[in-house]
């Protein structure tokens, strides 16, 4: 009897980590339109490195209203690690793609790699073993995604492309670092720290592109500064590592395969881009893969969370949590 309150405590655990990844998903499939509307009158970098600047006052003030004591000295690197990822790595590259020709639409497609990328990494640092069933999915995922690039580029990858890979890669890293990192903190906090990790570089960053670029604040130029500063780049972390953390880093990151379709509603919606057949067949291809990622397995060989521990006072029973979590 035990043992199946068990079994349902972990199922109804992973579901709701699903959720939360499906919310994530959501809030995110919002930021390449959002950075095309940035695009209208502000510099590229001001966007990507300007977004974690001001991020980092809210998630300063959310630590300072909880009294959140400091991350231990053991998970100073891993934060280290989300900063260049998803701080960093990820919102520069991808702005960078899109002020040098690439649709939002186009770059959604391409970012649908991440979601495969992601679990290679999860295999590295988190301990978890997918089935063959999942990698052969995510595979046909990722193929989809590749074969989108290289017709897109006439047989050959583009500079945008390029651009958009590498982002893929420093999203996968942060991604899965924080979601480790999320097993021993609330995933909100992690998020916070890693923002006000990088405060010493991106405040000051951003006031020299302050002054240096000319920003011309026009009213679709703000809307989308505001959207990948206050969702993208901070709120949005707090569903995204959740989910992450209950559902297991490879499963609930294929959920992500899902935000390709979504960026492509929104681009035609608010951009007005074509959407023309090649670009929806391969949405709908990842979209697929993604079904079928979530009916095969990922087994946890590793429970790691107990090496990275919180001297807050959540730590407890965050932990003990833990223990209930899916292997299967």
């Amino acid at each position: 009897m035990r043992n199946e309150d068990s079994a349902t405590a972990s199922t109804r655990i992973a579901l709701g980590g699903l959720w939360l990844a499906a919310l994530g998903v959501l809030i995110y499939s919002f930021t390449f339109p959002a950075t095309v509307f940035g695009l209208d009158g502000l510099d590229p970098y001001l966007i990507g490195i300007g977004r974690s600047a001001a991020a980092s006052a809210l998630a300063g003030v959310a630590l300072v209203a909880v009294r959140a004591r400091p991350p231990h000295r053991g998970q100073w690197a891993g934060l280290a690690v989300v900063c260049a990822g998803v701080i960093f790595g990820f919102p520069v590259l991808t702005t960078l793609a899109l002020d040098h020709g690439a649709s939002s639409a186009h770059a959604a497609v391409v970012i649908g790699l991440l979601p495969a990328a992601t679990a290679v990494l999860a295999v590295l640092r988190a301990g978890e073993r997918p089935s063959r069933a999942f990698w052969l999915a995510s595979g046909a995922g990722a193929a989809c995604v590749t074969g989108f690039a290289l017709v897109r580029g006439a047989g050959s990858v583009t500079a945008a492309d390029l651009l958009l890979f590498a982002a893929l890669l420093a999203a996968a890293a942060g991604y899965a670092e924080g979601a480790r990192l999320t097993r021993a903190m609330p995933g909100w906090r992690v998020i916070s720290w890693a923002l006000v990790l990088a405060a010493p570089v991106t405040v000051p960053v951003t006031a020299w592109l302050l002054a240096t670029t000319g920003p011309h604040w026009t009213g679709r130029a703000a809307l989308g500064f505001g959207y990948v500063t206050a969702f993208s780049a901070y709120l949005g972390f707090f569903a995204w590592y959740e989910g992450l953390a209950r559902a297991g880093i490879a499963r609930a990151s294929q959920v992500q395969l899902a935000q390709p379709v979504l960026t492509l509603v929104w681009a035609g919606v608010f951009l007005d881009e074509r959407i023309d057949a090649t670009t929806a067949f391969a949405a709908v291809g990842v979209l697929v893969c993604v079904a079928l990622t979530q009916r095969t397995r990922v087994r946890r060989i590793r429970d790691d969370s107990r090496a990275v521990t919180d001297r807050d006072d959540v730590t407890a029973p965050r932990l003990s949590r833990s223990s209930a979590w899916p292997t299967n």
